[in-house]
């Protein structure tokens, strides 16, 4: 509950930090930015493994996790949920992490080619019909972080900025499970989309 609470204060301050900079107070919303980035971002890590819901527009992003690496993996994956509870169409066109942790970032799916499951990139992104939930995980749609530069610890998680067509560009913390994870807190509780 204190968790949410937190994850909630941070984002009124960053709504506020933009409602500020609208009526001339660049400084003082600069400040509110800056901390409400800082608060959001202990909140977030301690949110991720309490079922927090991050909010861009119409969309809800649940359950965000990735996987521990193993030695010397060179990719890591990136999973949640996202319901689009708005009246349009709109897609995730980009997902980016830090330079320190990843060389960049791509949008996946795997899919049955004949007799043979193959991961392919989607160039254009992933659609995130209006009305509807998408699941990204282990199997089916997912992020993938190439080139890695740094282990994916289980215990630790690692923010990604995920871009979206219509609502925006948001940051989220995705906690590193296990090697094998399935979900996020909530696991058993996904919905699926399509």
């Amino acid at each position: 509950m204190k968790t949410t609470l937190i994850t909630a204060l941070g984002f009124a301050l960053l709504s506020s930090a933009g409602a500020h900079a609208d009526h001339a107070h660049a400084d003082h919303a600069h400040e509110d930015h800056a901390q409400a980035e800082h608060n959001m971002d202990h909140g977030a890590q301690m949110a991720a493994h309490d079922g927090a819901v991050y909010e861009i527009g119409a969309l809800h992003i649940e359950r965000p996790f990735s996987r521990a690496s193993l030695p010397n993996q060179p990719v890591g994956g990136g999973f949640f949920t996202v319901t689009n509870t708005g009246s349009e169409d709109d897609r995730l066109i980009a997902a980016s992490t830090s330079p320190e942790r990843a060389d960049h970032m791509e949008i996946h799916e795997m899919a049955m080619d004949g007799q043979v499951m193959k991961m392919r990139e989607l160039p254009d992104g992933l659609p995130i019909p209006a009305g509807e939930t998408v699941e990204l995980k282990p199997g089916g749609f997912h992020l993938m972080m190439m080139g890695l530069k740094q282990p994916l610890v289980e215990g630790e998680s690692v923010t990604v900025s995920l871009t979206f067509e219509q609502a925006g560009t948001i940051e989220i913390p995705l906690a590193i499970g296990a090697p094998n994870a399935k979900g996020g807190a909530a696991q058993g509780h996904m919905t699926h989309g399509n």
